[in-house]
């Protein structure tokens, strides 16, 4: 069986290194607000490339208090409007809901997956205050585009940038190509911890110090609480796990193209579609994705033949019952990859015989 991601084999291969950093946190006796995490945010935000990091309990977190934190600012207020892809991880609506913000969804590019620009142009009204351009599947969303339109009409830009840590644009890293960014550092992400874990990093002096506090029960100093925050703070251990793992990102990316690359040159089925690169270090390939329109045939055969599989997303956000009352809204694009995408193994553990048995494997498919 080759599993869809064997993270015991991927964690196994800096064992020792996050044995050590484990047992230093332990016999430190400081597991919250230490040293480790001071020490990530410091690393993270160098590797990204910007000025500010504020490690958080998850990336659902680090989208929320970005959004929170341009509450506290006054740059918008509940009610007020987030232009987010429909075809996504539900967590990036849930942190615009959770602030008492709206959701507005945008349908997305057919060959990138991306959200599409022309969509979010469609959507803007005059309660729009930002944009969320998630990275999907590990490719930087189209920035460029994004930024014009955020520009023309005054809006805050962030990344959800939890599939993409370490994905480059035009020689700039995600998490400094906004306004603000999001990540997530779940076990499955290029970069995982051994928990749930998260960062904002941005280049803004006054959205960094507010996060800071609003992570910390809306505190910078103890029993002085200026905002209503949140308790969601990156803790010692994860840190000092993460610290570890930072130092194989660049590996482990450049492992996670060369799969990528030995996919889509040697997967060549006739009823099988495979996305597209706007540029080349602009993929870092959380997933690699391919569509086609058996999926169940192909998901089914897949398994049978000792191959694992997973569908990154089975349903737009629009037709989860947690967003009902948008059931009835139109996304054609997101509407077709929902029945016909498939996530096949890739990970840098993943060995070549095992990249290459895949390809044959698909390539052998009768599709009937």
């Amino acid at each position: 069986m080759i599993p869809f991601l064997n993270l015991k084999r991927e964690n196994d291969r800096y064992a020792d290194e996050i044995k050590e950093a484990v047992n230093r946190v332990i016999d430190s006796g400081w597991y919250i607000l230490g040293e480790e995490k001071e020490r990530f945010e410091k690393e993270f935000a160098a590797y990204c490339g910007a000025k500010y990091c504020i490690g958080v309990g998850n990336g659902l977190d680090a989208i929320r208090l970005i959004l929170m934190s341009y509450m506290e600012q006054g740059a918008m207020q509940e009610g007020d409007e987030v232009v987010l892809p429909v075809n996504t991880f539900i967590a990036t609506a849930l942190a615009v809901s959770q602030c008492g913000l709206t959701p507005i969804f945008a349908d997305c590019d057919l060959d990138s997956f991306n959200i599409d620009p022309a969509s979010v142009r469609e959507k803007i009204s005059d309660k729009t205050k930002a944009i969320i351009a998630v990275h999907l599947y590990g490719q930087v969303a189209p920035i460029e585009e994004l930024k014009e339109i955020a520009e023309e009409y005054g809006l805050k830009l962030i990344e959800d940038a939890a599939q993409a840590h370490g994905a480059v644009y035009n020689g700039r890293r995600t998490g400094n190509l906004a306004d603000a960014a999001a990540f997530s550092f779940y076990p499955v992400k290029n970069l995982g911890g051994l928990g749930d874990a998260g960062a904002v990093v941005t280049n803004d002096e006054s959205l960094h110090s507010i996060v800071k506090a609003l992570s910390n029960y809306g505190s910078n100093e103890k029993y002085i609480h200026t905002y209503k925050g949140l308790n969601s703070r990156l803790d010692e251990m994860q840190a000092a796990i993460l610290s570890v793992k930072l130092k194989y990102l660049e590996e482990d990316n450049k492992r996670r193209k060369a799969i990528a690359a030995y996919y889509s040159a040697n997967i060549y089925h006739e009823d099988i579609l495979l996305s597209s690169i706007s540029l080349p270090d602009s993929h870092v390939f959380h997933l690699y994705v391919i569509r086609t329109k058996n999926r169940a045939g192909l998901e089914s055969y897949l398994k049978n033949n000792g191959v694992q599989t997973q569908i990154h997303y089975p349903s737009a956000i629009h037709k989860q019952k947690a967003y009902l009352e948008c059931a009835d809204q139109l996304y054609p694009i997101a509407e077709k990859l929902q029945d016909e995408v498939l996530s096949i193994p890739l990970y840098p553990s993943l060995t070549d015989s095992e990249v290459s048995e895949i390809c044959n494997l698909i390539n052998n498919w009768k599709n009937i």
